[in-house]
């Protein structure tokens, strides 16, 4: 056994270098939609106590004054936007 003998990385180099920074192909993405009795981008939110469709259209939306929409995509559920109750799961439409 040698003693003192260690490699020599002096000359190893690393790193990548480019001119242009690599950018995703997306030609070959096809667009559609299948239904599977959710519309897309819905997504749900079960009611906390303490929540109000304000304060739940501010989580989704960043904006408290959006909470019609979460309303009208629950009027089966919901007859008073003043009365949600914990436990209830609401559908919460994509943002737009």
């Amino acid at each position: 056994m040698s003693t003192g003998n260690k490699p020599d990385f002096s000359n190893v180099q690393g790193g990548a270098s480019s001119t242009e920074a690599a950018r995703p192909d997306f030609s070959n993405v096809q667009g559609g939609v299948r239904s599977t009795g959710e519309v897309a981008g819905e997504q749900t939110w079960e009611v906390q106590k303490g929540d109000s469709l304000s304060k739940i259209a501010k989580r989704f939306y960043g904006d408290a004054n959006a909470w019609p929409r979460i309303f009208e995509a629950n009027r089966d559920q919901i007859s008073d936007p003043d009365r949600i109750h914990p436990g209830q799961v609401l559908r919460i439409p994509p943002a737009g």
